[in-house]
């Protein structure tokens, strides 16, 4: 284990994000935070993305309704509503490099991640797609989830976990998994993988083909 990236996913969300921020404040652990289109177009969570703004935190992009993985969405609207709204609700809180991150239905990596027609929004649209090397599924495991965690990462160079700031109970144990990381000899830092951003700021520097389902008799 040497670094550690962390982000999270699906917020924000008023009983969980601001107690998140706080434990980064205190541990000094820069993050970032790829919201919900649908939960930023209300004001009140608005306003939590740009206190972790402030704080330092970089706001991205992670769709507008998450409901289904984009590979899966047919439609030539896709792309506009469920990415190109939720960036115009990030509007000035977004990072130069217009972070994105695709619903992996389950945090699986995939070809169901994005549609043809996605991807070329992103690339025409200069974004960077970010992935993931470590998901402990804490949603599912609210009180086990910091032990995967470390074991998920341990074996890396450069981790990139995914959790949630959702009202699971699980980022009750988000302090505890800071120090035991750090115990274990691991840094935190803010900058993503190279493995996991297959695109950036629209130029393909990675596999993102693994990323895309192909329209239906594309060789």
């Amino acid at each position: 284990m040497r670094d550690v990236t962390l982000t999270f996913d699906n917020g924000p969300e008023p009983d969980v994000t601001p107690g998140v921020l706080d434990v980064l404040a205190r541990a000094g652990v820069p993050a970032s935070f790829f919201v919900l289109g649908h939960k930023i177009a209300d004001p009140a969570r608005r306003k939590l993305a740009e206190r972790a703004a402030a704080e330092g935190h970089w706001i991205a992009n992670h769709t507008y309704s998450h409901d289904t993985p984009l590979g899966n969405l047919p439609g030539a609207d896709v792309p506009e509503t469920e990415i190109g709204r939720t960036q115009a609700l990030i509007g000035d809180l977004a990072h130069p490099d217009r972070f994105f991150r695709p619903f992996g239905g389950g945090g699986a990596l995939g070809p169901h991640l994005l549609s043809r027609p996605v991807a070329d929004y992103l690339i025409a649209g200069r974004y960077t797609c970010v992935l993931w090397n470590a998901i402990p599924r804490d949603w599912a495991d609210p009180e086990g989830w910091v032990e995967t965690a470390v074991a998920q990462i341990s074996p890396l160079d450069h981790a990139l976990i995914v959790v949630h700031d959702l009202p699971t109970g699980a980022m009750v144990h988000l302090e505890r998994f800071i120090e035991t990381i750090r115990d274990a000899g691991g840094t935190f830092r803010q900058d993503f993988p190279e493995a996991c951003v297959p695109l950036r700021r629209g130029l393909v520097v990675g596999d993102l083909a693994a990323c895309v389902t192909e329209p239906a008799g594309t060789a």
